[in-house]
């Protein structure tokens, strides 16, 4: 059996945001004693070919428990949620009596996982939006949206009427992935939860991505101010599906979910 150079790296395939095997979003976590070279982070990110695989490294800087890193296919990302939340099932897992863990990332801060009585919360940085305009993105998402509205950290959010609108959106991706590494959502209030979002980031070669935490730090204050409460149900209709908890607290969005460890090994390089 050819198990590479002989360097191994402990793996686990973690359905986030979701109670049971086959649901939720899929993330690959690593846990390296130190960083590897950022190509090779790349092509493993690559060979996994989920949306995201997280690789946690211990922090020596005291800000935190761990540091972390997170890579699509095709690049590494500033901020994932369903990644995040996925290594700390990981990482609470291995040490049962720790209640919470806390990553220090590159581009988002000290990020932060907690047990609830039924499965995990996570903290990301509340994203605030502004009413704009993105008639491109518009056009190839196939229908007019009620309004859109937009961060300068490249994420767009487009309003519709109704769930049903949302579930028969059939997007033009190579359109949307000619406007680069944005991340296109589109939402409206849902049929049996208050807020229901697909979301779509070709351009990151992720055409639509299965439950998005990064998403609903942007939807947390988007629908908080319209809900006029400081929490919230969600779910996002993709073809896996998930179901989040959601609730604004300041600058932070705290999403709840579960986690299911679907295959535990050894990646070998």
């Amino acid at each position: 059996m050819n198990t590479g150079g002989g360097y191994s790296i402990p793996y686990w395939h973690v359905d986030a945001f979701a109670a049971r095997p086959f649901g939720g979003n899929q993330a690959a976590v690593m846990r390296l004693e130190g960083w590897l070279e950022d190509d090779v982070l790349l092509a493993i990110g690559a060979e996994n070919m989920f949306a995201e695989t997280a690789f946690v490294v211990p922090d020596d800087s005291g800000a935190a428990d761990w540091e972390l890193r997170w890579f699509t296919p095709e690049a590494e990302v500033r901020l994932c949620g369903h990644a995040t939340l996925a290594s700390g099932h990981v990482l609470l897992g291995l040490d049962q009596a720790r209640e919470a863990v806390r990553f220090r990332t590159r581009q988002a801060g000290v990020l932060e996982v907690r047990r609830l009585e039924q499965g995990y919360e996570l903290a990301l940085p509340a994203i605030p939006t502004a009413p704009g305009d993105f008639a491109a993105a518009a056009a190839a998402l196939g229908a007019s949206p009620v309004e859109v509205w937009r961060s300068p950290d490249r994420y767009n959010v487009f309003l519709y009427d109704s769930e049903m609108q949302i579930r028969a959106l059939a997007p033009d991706m190579r359109a949307l992935a000619a406007l680069g590494g944005e991340q296109f959502i589109v939402t409206a209030p849902g049929a049996e939860t208050d807020v229901v979002s697909r979301v779509f980031v070709p351009g990151a070669g992720i055409d639509e991505d299965s439950v998005t935490g990064s998403a609903h730090a942007v939807l947390a204050p988007f629908w908080a101010a319209r809900l006029g409460r400081d929490r919230f149900t969600a779910f996002q209709a993709s073809a896996r599906g998930g179901r989040l908890s959601c609730r604004l607290d300041g600058h932070r969005a705290w999403l709840g979910g579960d986690c299911v460890t679907v295959v535990e090994g050894t990646f070998f390089l």
